[in-house]
Order: structure tokens, then C-alpha cells, then sequence
């Protein structure tokens, strides 16, 4: 028996608050690895450092949450507990303002409607002859409401049974009802795939380094030639289409149910 199976036997068979602890401090990397890893831009509303507070947070759930006998990894388990902390404390916070959220919000319908009509991805030029704006000023739109997008489609992809262990764009595993037990979760995640699949090439990359392959905005950058901001920028813009598509998938779906 290795020495952390030892401490999981120790803490989840004799309540030893000492191993606990120990298995906390052994993970603890976690949370800076997790936070390092999401595309969140800090501001005076969440710092760094309180986006790591809730990240340990998370950790301490899984850590309590986690049975070592189940067939799966801890850190498996653990980072889409931290990330899903992460996530509500995020969601919880209404950290934009209400014209840049009313663009936002502008910009999925105009996106959609554009895709709906022309049944292609419409070019930024086009968003934005629609919108009436520059190409500028659409850029800072997307920028300033992509993590919101980003945290409407955690939200609207999840089963609501376990938010915090579906987050993930749908991966979630372990902990709450298994997404595959649920018709609905199984319908959603086809069409997040299928939405997915219809992205801009470059978005596609960019969400599937991102979640399939676990690389940073830094280490995408440097794989498609670009900025880290401009990384970002690609990843919040993926996210405004895929919240716009699953959106009005989700309603067609109940529409028709």
C-alpha cells in the first residue's frame, strides 16, 4: 500500500483530521493548476489570489467528497470539483456592466440570426455591420463578455444535479448523477459536439487544445503563432457561438418536445 492510499485509509476510515490535512497540502498544487488553466481575466472584482481561495475550496469538497475505493483517479475527481468552484464563485458575482452585458447578449442573438439565415459561421464584419459597430469595437465586446458566455454555457450544458462536478463543457465525471444516465444530458452533449463541430477551424483548435488537451492560453498561443491575448480573444469568441448555437438547439428541442 503506497503512502497516500495509507492517508485516504487513515482519514476515510478513522476521521483522522491529521491525514486530512496531509492529503490536502499533497494536492494542494491543484488549485494553481486548475486557475492557471481557465481563461479568466483577473480585474479588481476577483483577484488571483481569491480565484485560488475558491480553487482550495473546491479542493477541500473533493477531498471530502472523494471515495479512494471508486475506479477513478483523485485528480481526475478534484479538478472538476475546482474548476466547478471556481466556476459558481464566478457566476455569483455580476462583475460586468449592464451595457456591455446588453451587447453581449446583442451579439449571440446577431450571430445566431446571421448563422440562421445564411446557414454558414458569419464573419466578424458581418456581426458587426449588423450590429451597427466597428470591428474595433466588436473585438471589446467579445472580450469583455466572453467568461460570461463561458459561464452561461457551463451552466447551460450541466444537468443541474451537480454543477460543480459538470463543469467542463459537459466532462464532468464522478460525484451527482452520471451524465450518461440522462436522456437529456446525452442530447446535450450531442449537441454541444455538433456545435462544436461547426465552429471556425481555428475555434475548433482552439476549444479542443483547450479542453480535450489541457493546454494554457499561453501554450495555445504559442501553437497557433499568435498573443496570449489574442489566444483568449479566439476562446471567447468560441464561446459566445457555442452559448448562441446550444442556445437555440435547446430551444428547438423543447419546442419540439
Amino acid at each position: 500500500m503506497s503512502q497516500v492510499d495509507a492517508l485516504w485509509l487513515q482519514y476515510k476510515e478513522k476521521d483522522d483530521a491529521k491525514a486530512r490535512e496531509q492529503i490536502i497540502m499533497k494536492y494542494a498544487y491543484l488549485a494553481k493548476y486548475v486557475v492557471d488553466r481557465m481563461c479568466i481575466r483577473t480585474s479588481n472584482v476577483m483577484a488571483y489570489d481569491d480565484l485560488v481561495s475558491y480553487a482550495v475550496i473546491g479542493l477541500i469538497n473533493a477531498v471530502e467528497r472523494f471515495d479512494p475505493y471508486r475506479a477513478i483517479k483523485f485528480q481526475t475527481y478534484a479538478i472538476t470539483r475546482i474548476r466547478g468552484a471556481v466556476l459558481d464563485a464566478l457566476k455569483s458575482m455580476d462583475w460586468l456592466p449592464r451595457g456591455m452585458r446588453e451587447a453581449g447578449q446583442e451579439m449571440t442573438r446577431t450571430m445566431a440570426r446571421l448563422e440562421a439565415e445564411t446557414g454558414r459561421t458569419p464573419s466578424d464584419e458581418e456581426v458587426a455591420a449588423a450590429m451597427d459597430v466597428s470591428i474595433d469595437e466588436l473585438g471589446r465586446i467579445v472580450t469583455s463578455t466572453g467568461q460570461s458566455a463561458m459561464l452561461s454555457l457551463e451552466e447551460l450544458i450541466s444537468t443541474g444535479e451537480d454543477y460543480s462536478s459538470e463543469s467542463g463543457l459537459g466532462n464532468g465525471s464522478y460525484g451527482g448523477i452520471d451524465p450518461s444516465s440522462s436522456a437529456e444530458a446525452q442530447e446535450r452533449k450531442r449537441l454541444l459536439a455538433k456545435a462544436i463541430d461547426e465552429l471556425p477551424e481555428r475555434e475548433k483548435m482552439v476549444v479542443s487544445l483547450y479542453y480535450k488537451e489541457g493546454l494554457t492560453l499561453k501554450e495555445i498561443a504559442e501553437v497557433l503563432s499568435v498573443t496570449e491575448s489574442r489566444a483568449c480573444q479566439i476562446h471567447s469568441k468560441a464561446m459566445i457561438r457555442l452559448n448562441g448555437k446550444l442556445s437555440r438547439f435547446v430551444d428547438l428541442m423543447l419546442a419540439s418536445a
